[in-house]
């Protein structure tokens, strides 16, 4: 056969292309497992994250996560994760929204009073140390913990704004990144909205539990 030809040239680059698809397909079966274990341990970092439990490596999340989630639940298609810490129920709750430049995600932890426990935010690709704040600072993330989320007609009152008025219930927002910041603003809005209905409910179950043991302890 004449390796010059046209024909020879088409045949070749055919072969060639099925086999390197043949390997990457491979190559992709192979590691998609430890790909897919990754992601679910970085989903369980960020939640133990939003619950103030940092600095685990693999093992450690992987223990402490069964150690402090009781339960995975879906509300309106958003995933609420059932917790206890030190004898309190804590709900965490997934956000999703946009920021400047892409999708921006994050956990929310609740306490029984309603109020912030704790929060972790992430981004597709926020600018470095503007809006990837929201993700890179524990400082502004820890700034959410003990605010109030909603008042007592049930509205959402946790805000992130560019100066604070009401400090029980707002978060100044990051330096540089006003639009992302408002996206987590819209991000928890929204969210919290969602879930406003399953944790008033899970509020008065609390309630109404601690109720009856006193019940049956006088």
């Amino acid at each position: 056969m004449n390796t010059n030809s046209n024909a020879y040239i088409i045949i070749y680059s055919a072969i060639m292309v099925v086999i390197v698809a043949f390997l990457l397909a491979f190559v992709y079966q192979a590691l998609k497992p430890m790909q897919d274990a990754n992601v679910a341990l970085d989903v369980k970092k960020q939640i133990l994250y939003s619950l103030n439990i940092r600095n685990l490596d693999g093992a450690e999340a992987e223990a402490k996560y069964a150690e402090v989630v009781k339960e995975e639940k879906e509300n309106n298609s958003q995933k609420v994760y059932e917790c206890q810490i030190d004898g309190k129920q804590i709900v965490v709750v997934s956000l999703k929204g946009m920021g400047l430049w892409g999708g921006i995600s994050g956990y929310l932890a609740v306490d029984e009073a309603g109020k912030v426990y704790g929060a972790y935010f992430n981004h597709e690709g926020e600018t470095a140390g503007l809006g990837a704040e929201i993700k890179d600072s524990q400082e502004w993330q820890e700034k959410f913990i003990g605010k109030k989320i909603w008042d007592e007609q049930g509205n959402v009152v946790l805000s992130v704004v560019k100066k604070v008025d009401d400090p029980a219930t707002q978060v100044d927002c990051v330096t540089g990144a006003t639009l992302t910041s408002n996206g987590v603003d819209a991000m928890l809005k929204d969210g919290m909205k969602d879930f406003q209905t399953y944790a008033i409910g899970r509020m008065l179950e609390t309630v109404a539990n601690t109720d009856s043991t006193k019940v049956v302890e006088e």
